[in-house]
C-alpha cells in the first residue's frame, strides 16, 4: 500500500514538472509589426559666416550721441564694401535709450524722492554681414573693428550647400534604417526577404540649424571704437552636421 502511494505521488510531481516546463520554440512573428527609429547624419565643412558688428555712443547731448553713431556706421559700411564686395549687409537695431543717475538712499534706507532726469543719453546700431569670403573675414573685420564692434560671429552653410547635401543625409538614414530592420531580423530569427516595408515617417528635417539672436540693447557696454589699426582676429569656421530622423514600419509574412 506505501509502495502504491509513493508512486501515485512520483506522479502527480512528474505531471506538474511537466506542466511548468519552459517552451523550447520561440513565439511566432507571422504579421507581426516592428516600429524602427532610424538616424542618419552628414557633415560639411561651413563655408558661410555671419558676422554682427555694432556702434554705441554715449552723450550728455542726445543729438550729438546719434550723429556719431550716424557718422561711424556709414564709415563702417564704406570698409566693409570695400573690403568684401560680395558680402550681404543689413544694418538693424537702432535704439536710444536713457542713462539715469544712481538713485540717492537717505539714511533711514529710503531712497530719496528726486525727479529722474537722464543724465546722458546711449545710441547704437548692429550692422549684420553675411559672407562667403571666409578667406578675406579676419582682414575684413579688423578693418571694420577700427570703428566697429564686433559683437558675434557664427559659422553655417549655404542654402545651396544644404540643398545639396539633402540627397546624402536621406541616403545615408535609409541605409540606417535597412541595417537596423537586418539586426531586428535576425534576433527575431526570421530572413530580411520576409520582412515587407510598410511605412516611412521622415521627421525632423530641417531642424538642424541653429538659431542666433542678437544682444540685448540694454544689455550692451561697448567702449566707443577708435581709429587705430587693429591686429586681425583668428577664426576657426568649422563644421556643420545635418542631422535627419524616420521611423519605418516593418511587418513580418
Amino acid at each position: 500500500m506505501n509502495l502504491m502511494k509513493k508512486l501515485a505521488s512520483a506522479a502527480a510531481v512528474s505531471f506538474a514538472l511537466g506542466a511548468h516546463a519552459a517552451p523550447t520554440d520561440a513565439l511566432p512573428t507571422t504579421g507581426t509589426l516592428v516600429v524602427v527609429p532610424a538616424y542618419g547624419e552628414v557633415k560639411h565643412a561651413n563655408d558661410q559666416a555671419v558676422v554682427l558688428l555694432a556702434i554705441e555712443e554715449t552723450d550728455k547731448d542726445k543729438a550729438a550721441a546719434a550723429s556719431r553713431v550716424n557718422t561711424k556706421m556709414k564709415q563702417g559700411l564704406e570698409i566693409v564694401k570695400k573690403e568684401d564686395p560680395q558680402a550681404s549687409l543689413k544694418t538693424q537695431g537702432y535704439y536710444t535709450y536713457p542713462v539715469y543717475p544712481d538713485e540717492i538712499v537717505l539714511a533711514n534706507g529710503r531712497p530719496a524722492k528726486q525727479p529722474r532726469v537722464p543724465v546722458s543719453w546711449r545710441v547704437g546700431q548692429y550692422l549684420e554681414v553675411t559672407t562667403t569670403s571666409l578667406d578675406k573675414l579676419p582682414k575684413t573685420v579688423a578693418a571694420a573693428q577700427k570703428i566697429l564692434t564686433l559683437n558675434s560671429i557664427n559659422f553655417g552653410l549655404t542654402s545651396d550647400t544644404t540643398k545639396k547635401l539633402d540627397d546624402q543625409r536621406i541616403a545615408a538614414t535609409y541605409k540606417n534604417l535597412n541595417e537596423r530592420i537586418a539586426s531586428i531580423a535576425n534576433a527575431m530569427g526570421r530572413k530580411v526577404g520576409d520582412a515587407v516595408l510598410d511605412t516611412v515617417d521622415f521627421e525632423g528635417s530641417g531642424n538642424y540649424t541653429e538659431s542666433r539672436a542678437a544682444a540685448a540693447p540694454m544689455m550692451m557696454r561697448m567702449k566707443s571704437a577708435d581709429t587705430a589699426d587693429v591686429a586681425e582676429p583668428s577664426f576657426e569656421p568649422g563644421e556643420t552636421t545635418l542631422q535627419m530622423q524616420l521611423v519605418g514600419k516593418v511587418r513580418f509574412k
